[in-house]
């Protein structure tokens, strides 16, 4: 298989932050043309830290260097007529068009997708919301942290006990999940058009998102059962899938089955007598007697760094996983030659990959994110617009 996937697709990526965009920059590693529409000037918001950078002199949201990779950026003022007249045209030629806009901003800028979808019947209109797009909150913005995260159930289950404050989630820790479910949408609508020759309006949400990440818990209790946050870490009722502090003040993590060769295996990775107490003789006394033996679990941890522990514990095939410190990532060569994480086309750093493969299929070498409007010119032109068009328009400050 030598050309990439998808060579020849064209598509407009007309959002912001991360959901919908991300979705696009999916589609580029697999050789999309991919057009970034952001308003002139400070551009796309994603652009830009909602906080202080945590070192000093780093500019830029390092999130943007992620989502924003091999896109080309027409800088575009969709709230001028002229701006929207130029969208139109680049739409009339684009094979995917992808927006997160709130619903009402989509009416007022005219991207809906009863004004899109006639200039083009073979469009796939790829629509991304906060609460979704019927029922009493479809117009309401929300953010991963807002909508996937808390609205989910996940923000109250995943912390420790249910007299702890709920925990927070960190950027994008929904977004780009959620990606992939848009993703997954413009993939099938693409397989659909093969089939019929027809375009397709397509859509996910952070809600429906963030209940299907959480579905496990949400389908309990939708069968009746009472969820609850997991208790404190010292009352969990299961030690062997559980994490311990090293004698480094690193963690490690257990995720041991119930097979009694495993903790057969498992107490004699740790060497210790004090394992052999008949409190925990069989699984079910192991859980009867979960404090106990996770009070002496922690005292044997402590006896050793997380690098000693992780080779004997690897030696051993037994299922673990260290904690890994963020400044640790560049340097795991596991997520390197797994292809997790990859150089970007001219080697200035490292970027996360999209989340799988096909085999025989070669991935796009990553391209720095653009400049605000860094490809507006070409872009136009390439779409039809002459030399004299791009200047008055120019002039008029509708590109940038």
């Amino acid at each position: 298989m030598g050309e990439l996937v998808f060579d020849g697709i064209k598509v407009i990526d007309c959002a912001s932050f991360i959901a919908g965009p991300a979705a696009a920059t999916v589609m580029s590693d697999f050789g999309a043309t991919v057009i970034k529409i952001e308003p002139p000037g400070a551009g796309d918001p994603y652009r830009r830290r909602a906080t202080p950078p945590v070192w000093p002199g780093l500019a830029g949201n390092p999130g943007f260097v992620l989502d924003g990779r091999n896109k080309r950026s027409l800088a575009l003022d969709l709230r001028a007529p002229q701006g929207q007249g130029v969208l139109r045209r680049l739409v009339e030629g684009a094979d995917v068009f992808i927006t997160n806009y709130p619903p009402l901003v989509r009416r007022r800028l005219g991207i809906t997708y009863d004004e899109l979808a006639p200039l083009n019947p073979r469009l796939i209109y790829a629509s991304f919301t906060g609460y979704g797009e019927t029922g009493p909150e479809a117009d309401k913005p929300g953010f991963d942290a807002t909508a996937w995260w808390a609205r989910s159930g996940l923000m109250h289950l995943v912390r420790a006990g249910e007299n702890t404050p709920p925990a927070r989630s960190l950027p994008g820790m929904g977004d780009h999940p959620s990606a992939m479910g848009t993703y997954g949408a413009i993939v099938t609508a693409l397989y659909q058009r093969e089939r019929t020759g027809r375009g397709a309006y397509v859509g996910s949400s952070l809600l429906a998102n963030g209940l299907w990440a959480n579905g496990c818990s949400v389908q309990a209790a939708l069968c009746g059962e009472k969820v609850v946050p997991q208790p404190p870490r010292e009352q969990a009722v299961n030690a062997l899938r559980l994490h311990y502090r090293c004698r480094d003040n690193r963690w490690i993590l257990l995720s041991i089955a119930a097979d009694e060769w495993r903790w057969d295996r498992f107490k004699a990775c740790l060497g210790s007598a004090r394992l052999d107490d008949p409190r925990f003789a069989t699984h079910a006394l192991r859980e009867t007697n979960a404090s106990a033996l996770i009070a002496i679990l922690e005292d044997i941890f402590a006896t050793r760094d997380q690098s000693e522990w992780r080779r004997i514990l690897d030696e051993a095939g037994l299922i673990f996983g260290i904690v890994a410190d963020m400044d640790e990532i560049a340097a795991d060569e596991q997520m390197r030659a797994s292809g997790a994480l990859v150089p970007f086309a001219d080697d200035s750093s490292l970027t996360v990959d999209s989340p799988f493969w096909i085999r025989g299929q070669k991935k796009r070498s990553p391209r720095p994110a653009p400049a605000v409007g860094e490809h507006s010119e070409e872009v136009l032109r390439e779409a039809g617009f002459s030399a004299a068009e791009v200047a008055v328009l120019r002039a008029a400050g509708v590109i940038g």
